[in-house]
């Protein structure tokens, strides 16, 4: 099948399929002779594997090990567990940044009175360097 085909089949852009095989996340495709890339069904499947771990914020060389985990046939699962468990600590630990910068946020933001007058501890804070509450 086509670009468009395989875009529509797996919910992963034709520029984004491009760019993957740019990158060298998927396989160079096969070209007709008019130059059109074709894909065949196991380009879907890696195509709706890395849509998949994208959705689950995977980065790109995390997909990579992943789909060359999936193509090795001789894989050990506590590879792929390896990978899984040590994106969940990332996960985690992202989660504790987001969570004090809006705790921290919403402290700023019950100290601004967000009336008609110039002064704010927010824009203090934020152009004087102060220290974060």
């Amino acid at each position: 099948m086509n670009i468009s085909q395989a875009a529509k089949m797996t919910g992963v852009s034709a520029k984004m399929i491009r760019h993957y095989e740019g990158i060298g996340l998927i396989r160079k495709s096969v070209r007709t002779a008019s130059g059109y890339r074709t894909y065949n069904d196991t380009d879907l499947q890696v195509l709706r594997m890395i849509k998949r771990a994208r959705g689950l914020g995977f980065s790109l060389e995390q997909i990579r090990d992943l789909v060359s985990l999936w193509q090795d046939p001789v894989r050990v699962s506590a590879d792929v567990k390896a990978l899984a468990q040590s994106h969940v600590e990332d996960l985690n630990r992202r989660i504790a940044e987001l969570t004090e910068m809006r705790d921290i946020l919403a402290r700023l933001a019950q100290t601004c009175s967000g009336d008609n007058k110039p002064d704010c501890p927010i824009i203090d804070i934020l152009v004087l360097g102060q220290q974060l509450v």
